[in-house]
């Protein structure tokens, strides 16, 4: 396996953790979102990605839309996190914790020898 596609098997599990969070912060649109991930680099994904993951996690109830006016144009679809989002986004969180301590470690070890 080449490093690119190791990068976006990688890429691919911890995108919804990451939409997670950005609407924690604050609820977000589609392109706003899009825009917040390619600033991440790695995290790069295009809206062809990213809107289908938004559809899927309105369909869970783990988020839920609303509309809002737009200085500019028509309103837009706006995104936040549903009370079972907050809770989804609170067991990832621990579990991400874990993942990178055990990684950490595991690399650490490595680095040993």
């Amino acid at each position: 396996m080449e490093a690119g596609e190791w990068t976006t098997q990688l890429r691919r599990g911890v995108l919804e953790f990451c939409i997670l969070q950005i609407l924690h912060q604050q609820p977000s649109y589609g392109y706003e979102i899009v825009t917040r991930l390619e600033s991440l680099g790695p995290l790069a994904a295009g809206e062809n990605t990213v809107y289908p993951i938004l559809r899927r996690l309105k369909a869970d109830r783990v988020v839920e839309s609303f509309l809002q006016d737009s200085p500019s144009g028509p309103p837009r679809q706006y995104y936040r996190l549903s009370a079972e989002g907050r809770k989804k986004l609170s067991v990832l969180s621990k579990e991400w914790d874990a993942v990178v301590q055990a990684v950490g470690r595991c690399v650490g070890k490595g680095a040993d020898r």
